[in-house]
């Protein structure tokens, strides 16, 4: 762009977008990065992604001189306007215009617009910046909303709403880069919540049911039952009405801010937004980078008065035992109550798949088919030895017996007249019937419960299916006879043998078959009221304050579980066509590199103890890649199954892309991803909580999800090659940034932001997916994502030195009008131009000088405050 005549530095421009004489958008205000007689504007123009722009649209430009930018208003200088089709029938798609003045003269100056799209850099690599008299174009793309449609095929069929900018930069040998950023909302910020309400409120309510099924109780078990289905009842009605109040939410796929402390909307992540940096090069490959940005998943409308899930729990978990006694409980630890959820998850699973597979041996009995038998049988042994497995566990039996104490007119040995000296070694257990802390020593001992009824019950089994096993055996063997008898006799004699005995397989088969499917749901019935039971137990210990932190984990598990599943099928679909990525996929996982900058100092402790726990929950989650039904976006949505401590989220994919993956996925393996948390505060917050507080807690997340990575890249190491992960400029071995992440992690040092380039910096060599978060993702995310987007483009593309700071102010600018100007800030609105832009970050020696003087102001107010009233 020329500006001729006033010697004005242009450092502003507007842009708006007119169809039949009618203003239909305002695209962009750029400000100038290059100020001086012959400006370059570093940012692009992209047109509105609802649509192409039509031939006949118009595109006015609106000049002004902003060389003081603390000025509210700028000088208006000149404007210009051209259409589409001048623009794509003009020669190298470039047209120069004049600008008018407001008293319709010409002596404005000139400016030049021309069209640049991704991959075409060659042809700019005449542009330079230094020469006077070049014209340097406004880059505009009128072709944005193919390039949106192409990038949405990278990206997936849960992200909407695309914003794009558009930069040019120079690199070191004097070319051209050009740089889109593509930044969209995504649908499962609403759809998983949703989806895991369901899921709640239905194993809450198998819970009920199950309790029920217990049978009759003592009056102590008995009401304690019926409040804790009370509990129940109450968690189901809140959260039936908050899916009720989300299902009326229309509008942006993602939740602002400002919302943050919305009762209906605390299961939505805030902010979640997915920005894809993509890179062209001359003579190079293009390059993509993608980042998830969101709020911490944190419980904000309950707050952090009592601190976060972590801090909650643990002082819950040390509360528990008191609470046992009061309700002459058996007190159960973490662990026993995690192996009680288990089994009665696996005994739920484990049983409808055993007779499925019962039935499929049947039918291979009645097809007389001698390989589908043995196939058959294969798989149901393999089944039903895991579920007996399963089943065989201490905890099991232990609860069978305290049920039995809980049972109408239940008297303990030491209440009633022996008819014998009970031993001396039972008679300290017999004591403590009744208000007992210990599940190894407080079991009901007592002559009139078999103790070894339930081994002999889970044990009858694994007897007929032994006997199952040998007669399929000896069928086998007696049909490979007959099969050598039958070549030799005549067709019209086999034919009649083989219809006379076609039923006898079956016939022998049914009643062991039958035999083995009641022997299974009685353990199952069993099984699942003595496990029920040990809930109840722990439910009634945890009254109401074990409710309540259920639900804030469901809250901080959902938000977490809602960014995952976005970050999952971004990486899934942008990594479709490397082979490479895919087989890491399924044998390894990926990894999920959380970054948070989040300050150890008042309510954000809260707030990072609380995402602590959430994260740390989603190991308990598999992906499975589907087939999709058909194309339909409502069929291409991922599906979010299972129970609390286990969840599988389904993620479809349209028949041609899913028949491009390994066997291995087709075939329905689980994939895994393992979570990681880096924090590092950055605010002067944390400069308060590293001089005067405790940052114990972000040394001791550091430290724990250091030694989680490093474990990550030892098994991959060991079972994927090295050509699978991706190729970096830096020379840099994994196992070197590894060592010295190590070394960071366990050095006292203040705002060690080297701790989260470092791990950033593995996650993408590692192929893994990156999220960025502070409180409410917008200033300190903006900041960390910005920065890491030009520290990609100098170390990986060869960034000019020079325009590297250009480079970071011009995507920290703030966009200030229509849809645009939610770029920086996905929830604010129209903006001034002048107006502070809350993404544009102070820099990290400012922000440690303005702690300092805070420090000190601090000092001084004290000591002015102990002068005056003394």
């Amino acid at each position: 762009m020329d500006c001729f005549g006033r010697g004005k530095h242009t450092t502003s421009l507007a842009l708006e977008l007119i169809s039949a004489h009618q203003k239909i958008h305002t695209l962009q205000r750029l400000p100038n990065m290059l100020a001086n007689k012959d400006p370059c504007f570093l940012s692009g123009v992209t047109f509105p992604s609802d649509g192409p722009a039509p031939p006949e649209t118009v595109v006015k430009l609106t000049v002004y001189d902003a060389r003081d930018k603390s000025h509210e208003a700028s000088s208006f200088l000149g404007t210009a306007a051209f259409s589409v089709s001048d623009l794509l029938g003009a020669k190298d798609e470039r047209l120069t215009l004049l600008l008018r003045s407001s008293d319709g003269g010409c002596g404005a100056g000139t400016v030049v617009v021309s069209r640049l799209k991704m991959g075409e850099m060659e042809e700019a690599e005449h542009i330079t910046t230094d020469v006077p008299s070049q014209k340097c174009p406004l880059v505009c793309d009128p072709a944005s909303h193919g390039s949106t449609e192409r990038d949405r095929l990278l990206t997936g069929p849960v992200f909407t709403n695309p914003v794009c900018k558009v930069y040019r930069f120079q690199t070191v040998d004097n070319k051209w880069m050009l740089v889109r950023e593509q930044m969209e909302e995504c649908t499962l910020s609403f759809s998983i919540p949703k989806q895991l309400l369901l899921l709640y409120m239905q194993e809450d309510m198998s819970r009920v049911e199950d309790l029920k099924e217990l049978g009759e109780l003592s009056p102590h078990w008995d009401n304690l039952r019926q409040e804790v289905m009370t509990r129940y009842a109450g968690i189901i009605a809140s959260y039936q009405e908050t899916l009720a109040e989300m299902e009326k939410i229309t509008g942006p796929s993602f939740k602002p801010s400002c919302c943050k402390a919305q009762k209906s909307l605390e299961f939505v992540p805030i902010n979640l937004h997915t920005q894809r940096m993509r890179v062209t090069c001359p003579r190079k490959t293009d390059a993509s980078y993608d980042i998830v940005t969101v709020g911490a998943p944190a419980a904000h409308f309950q707050g952090f008065k009592g601190g976060g899930l972590q801090r909650l729990l643990s002082r819950h978990e040390s509360e528990k035992k008191s609470f046992s006694t009061a309700y002459q409980c058996i007190y159960y630890s973490p662990e026993h109550t995690a192996k009680a959820q288990e089994v009665l998850s696996s005994v739920s699973l484990l049983q409808p798949l055993i007779t499925s597979l019962a039935d499929q041996l049947l039918q291979a009995a009645q097809e007389r088919s001698s390989p589908g038998l043995r196939e058959a049988l294969r798989n149901l042994s393999d089944k039903t030895e895991q579920f007996v497995h399963t089943l065989k566990d201490e905890l099991v039996k232990s609860a069978l017996l305290a049920l039995h104490a809980a049972r109408p007119g239940y008297v303990s040995k030491n209440q009633k007249t022996p008819r014998h000296n009970p031993s001396p070694a039972r008679t300290p257990a017999n004591k403590t019937t009744t208000t007992c802390n210990n599940v190894d020593d407080s079991i009901p001992h007592h002559k009139e419960f078999d103790e070894e009824e339930w081994d002999r019950v889970w044990a009858s089994v694994a007897k007929c299916l032994n006997c199952v096993i040998a007669v399929v055996d000896k069928l086998a063997e007696e049909d490979d006879h007959s099969n050598e008898q039958e070549r030799v006799a005549e067709q019209q004699l086999a034919d009649v043998i083989t219809s006379h005995n076609l039923g006898d397989w079956r016939e022998q088969l049914c009643p062991l078959v039958a035999r083995l499917k009641e022997c299974v749901t009685e353990v199952v019935d069993k099984a699942k009221r003595a496990v029920t039971f040990v809930l109840l137990q722990e439910a009634a210990c945890s009254i109401p304050q074990g409710f309540l932190l259920q639900q804030r984990r469901d809250v901080v598990f959902s938000q977490a579980l809602a960014v995952l599943a976005c970050g999952f099928v971004m990486r899934l679909y942008a990594g479709m066509q490397d082979k490479g990525f895919l087989r890491q996929l399924h044998l390894v996982g990926l990894v999920a590199q959380f970054e948070s900058l989040l300050s150890t100092y008042s309510e954000e402790i809260g707030m990072l103890e609380d995402m602590e726990v959430g994260i740390s929950d989603l190991q308990r989650v598999v992906f499975k890649i589907t087939e999709a039904k058909t194309g339909e976006l409502g069929d291409i949505q991922p599906v979010v199954r299972g129970r609390r401590d286990h969840l599988t989220v389904e993620v479809p994919l349209p028949g041609p892309a899913f028949r491009n993956m390994p066997e291995e996925i087709k075939e329905g393996k689980l994939l895994r991803v393992f979570p990681v948390l880096f924090n590092v505060g950055i605010n002067e917050q944390q400069t308060l909580a590293e001089r005067f507080g405790d940052i114990s807690l972000q040394e001791r997340i550091n430290q724990k999800n250091f030694e989680m990575l490093e474990c990550y890249y030892k098994s991959l190491s060991e079972k994927v090659p090295h050509e699978c992960l991706p190729c970096f400029q830096s020379q840099t071995e994994i196992k070197e940034l590894l060592e010295t992440l190590g070394q960071n992690v366990v050095t006292k040092r203040r705002k060690n932001v080297e701790i989260l380039w470092i791990a950033s910096a593995i996650c993408r060599r590692l192929n893994g997916i990156r999220f960025t978060s502070c409180k409410s993702a917008k200033d300190r995310t903006s900041m960390s994502v910005t920065l890491e987007q030009c520290a990609l483009l100098r170390d990986e593309h060869q960034l000019s030195k020079d325009f590297y700071t250009r480079a970071l102010d011009c995507m920290r600018s703030r966009v200030s009008h229509g849809d645009f100007g939610r770029w920086e800030d996905p929830e604010a609105g129209a903006a001034t131009e002048n107006k502070p832009t809350s993404r544009h970050f102070y820099p990290i020696a400012l922000l440690l000088v303005s702690s300092h003087l805070l420090v000190v102001w601090l000092i001084l107010s004290l000591v002015f405050l102990l002068a005056k009233y003394q």
